[in-house]
C-alpha cells in the first residue's frame, strides 16, 4: 500500500487550521496537529481525522516559541515523512489604533505570525527539499486579506505581518523551484471563526463589516480549506508563487 502524504498544519484546533486537518484526511493525508493550548479542540479534531481513516498525531506547542517548534518537527520525524504543510497559526492582537497599542502586543504577534511562519518554513524545506534527499512537496501559507488592505483602525500590525506571509511566499516559492517543493499562499477574507471574539475583543465585527463584502456572506473555514487543499494538491503542480484570494470579492 502507497504511504499517505503527510500534512502539518499549524494552528489546527480551531477555525481554519481544524477545517483543514478534517477536509485534509478525508482528501487521504495524514495530519500532524499542532496546537497551542485548548487539549480537548484538538482531541476533538483529531477524532475527526481518524474517523476519516487517516493517521494523526497531535502536540501541543507554541509557534512563538523557536524550542517548540524544533520539538514538533522532531516529533514529525518519528512519526512519517513530511510532504505537505499548512502554515496556519496566527493571531491578531485585540483591535485598536497604532498608536494606542502596546509593543509587547505588537512584537508578540510579529513573532507569531511572521518569524514563526518563516521558521516552520525552514523546518519544513529541511525536510522536504529534494536538494537535501526529501520527497518534495507543496507549503501553504495561509495570509489574510489584510495583508493589501491594511486593516486601518483594527490592527495595522497583522496586517503587515500578513504582507510579509506573501513576501516569504514568493521569495521560498523561487528558492525552492527546482527543488520539489512549491510554495503559495492563500488570503482568506472575512471567515466565520472565533478569531474576532477571541483575538481581536470585537465579536460584532462580522456584522458590522459584511455588508462591504461584495457577495454579501462571511466565508467558512471549509471554504479557506477547500482552497488550501487545491494548492496542496497534486492539481496545482504548476503553481508557485502565488497568492490566491478568498474573499468573497472584498
Amino acid at each position: 500500500m502507497p504511504q499517505r502524504p503527510l500534512l502539518l498544519v499549524t494552528g489546527g484546533s480551531r477555525g481554519i487550521g481544524a477545517a483543514i486537518c478534517i477536509k485534509a484526511a478525508q482528501a487521504g493525508y495524514d495530519i500532524a496537529l499542532n496546537y497551542l493550548s485548548d487539549h480537548a479542540a484538538a482531541q476533538s479534531v483529531a477524532k475527526s481525522v481518524r474517523e476519516a481513516g487517516a493517521r494523526v498525531l497531535t502536540l501541543a506547542g507554541d509557534i512563538a516559541v523557536e524550542a517548540d517548534i524544533d520539538a514538533l518537527f522532531a516529533a514529525i520525524d518519528d512519526f512519517g515523512v513530511l510532504t505537505h504543510v499548512a502554515n496556519n497559526a496566527g493571531a491578531t492582537g485585540r483591535s485598536g489604533r497604532l498608536a494606542d497599542t502596546d509593543p509587547a502586543v505588537i512584537r508578540a504577534i510579529i513573532d507569531l505570525n511572521v518569524t514563526g511562519a518563516i521558521l516552520v518554513a525552514r523546518q519544513a524545506a529541511r525536510r522536504m527539499s529534494t536538494s537535501r534527499g526529501g520527497p518534495g512537496g507543496a507549503i501553504v501559507n495561509i495570509s489574510s486579506a489584510a495583508a493589501t488592505m491594511g486593516s486601518p483602525g483594527e490592527y495595522v500590525w497583522y496586517a503587515a505581518s500578513k504582507a510579509a506571509i506573501d513576501g516569504l511566499t514568493i521569495g521560498l516559492a523561487r528558492e525552492l523551484a527546482t527543488e520539489g517543493v512549491r510554495v503559495n499562499s492563500v488570503q482568506p477574507g472575512l471567515t466565520e471563526t472565533d478569531i474576532h471574539s477571541r483575538s481581536t475583543g470585537d465579536p460584532a465585527r462580522v456584522e458590522r463589516l459584511r455588508p462591504m463584502i461584495p457577495m454579501q456572506r462571511v466565508g467558512l473555514p471549509e471554504e479557506i480549506a477547500d482552497a488550501t487543499l487545491y494548492l496542496l494538491s497534486g492539481a496545482a503542480s504548476y503553481v508557485t508563487g502565488s497568492i490566491l484570494r478568498v474573499s468573497g470579492g472584498r
